[in-house]
């Protein structure tokens, strides 16, 4: 099948209501916009320690995963965040790695915005087309 990278982009959730609260400018807000590796065999969203950082993103629990080689890691999870593709947008944790790594875009996020990897077309799209559906993980 071979490997699909799109762009996402990955908005800290609590910027956001600090903004409509207007306790800081919506120019405050912050994001990052990266190309990020669709990992159908990844459950969520994971990003390393580097944009964690960049976001502000609190650590809420260190949890132990299990990697694609069978290792088992301890990561930290944070509070939620946005992620948007093109004009979808899911909410959920992010999962972070402490190395520098690819952004994986997971199974439950790529669930909560209806879309999936297309195989033939090495990309993804839209489960049901363009029609967007409201579902938050």
């Amino acid at each position: 099948m071979g490997l699909v990278r799109d762009k996402i982009t990955i908005t800290n959730s609590g910027d956001i209501a600090k903004a409509r609260a207007g306790f800081i400018n919506n120019d405050d807000i912050r994001r990052v916009t990266v190309t990020a590796l669709a990992d159908t065999g990844a459950l969520m969203l994971v990003i390393p320690e580097t944009i964690r950082k960049e976001l502000g993103l609190f650590i809420e629990k260190q949890v132990s995963t299990s990697l694609a080689d069978g290792s088992k890691k301890i990561c930290g999870l944070t509070e939620p965040v946005n992620i948007e593709w093109q004009d979808r947008l899911a909410s959920c944790q992010a999962w972070v790695v402490p190395e520098d790594c690819n952004v994986l875009l997971g199974a439950i996020p790529m669930e909560a915005m209806d879309i999936m990897v297309d195989p033939g077309r090495r990309q993804l799209t839209g489960i049901h087309g363009d029609q967007v559906l409201g579902i938050l993980c």
